[in-house]
């Protein structure tokens, strides 16, 4: 599921960021896509300041009960898959300035990123999540019309992109 949502009112939560420093999926300090080599929380506002709209894209999978790890599992992998293709989509129509893609969960490209030591060695398709960028994603459901939560037993994933249009 997609919907457009206006860039303007996405806001940038420390609450988010202190939530990525607890460093619960052990991202924190590890990747080039998370905090903090992504940038203080301060020069990410500034940075999507230049965004006029986005796109919200969701993955909603039905699980047979609450511990159904599997459908978990396979729910973020067809997200992620998705988002990788649309992404790359976006980019042969887009200039790389005006775009902003922003995952579910980490960006996943490689086993083990080469942050700090090395550069990232694929830049143009790594993603940071919308949660490295102080995105509580439930507000940003919100602000593009669309549900978090589709009803009991169920997983979603949500991702954006956001853009420069006009």
């Amino acid at each position: 599921m997609t919907r457009e949502t206006a860039a303007s009112g996405l806001r940038f939560l420390q609450d988010v960021r202190d939530m990525c420093a607890a460093d619960k999926c052990g991202h924190y300090g590890r990747t080039w896509t998370c905090p903090p080599a992504i940038g203080s929380l301060e020069d990410i506002a500034a940075e999507c300041v230049r965004f006029n709209t986005g796109i919200l894209l969701q993955t909603t999978a039905y699980m047979e009960d609450a511990f159904d790890a599997e459908t978990m599992v396979e729910a973020m992998e067809t997200q992620k898959n998705n988002f990788r293709k649309y992404v790359k989509l976006i980019r042969t129509e887009y200039p790389e300035e005006d775009i902003l893609p922003m995952s579910s969960g980490g960006c996943g490209l490689c086993e083990s990123c080469t942050y700090p030591d090395a550069p990232c060695r694929f830049p143009s398709e790594a993603v940071p999540s919308m949660e490295a960028y102080g995105l509580m994603v439930n507000d940003v459901c919100k602000l593009a019309g669309m549900p978090y939560y589709y009803g009991k037993d169920t997983i979603t994933f949500s991702a954006c992109v956001l853009f420069i249009e006009g």
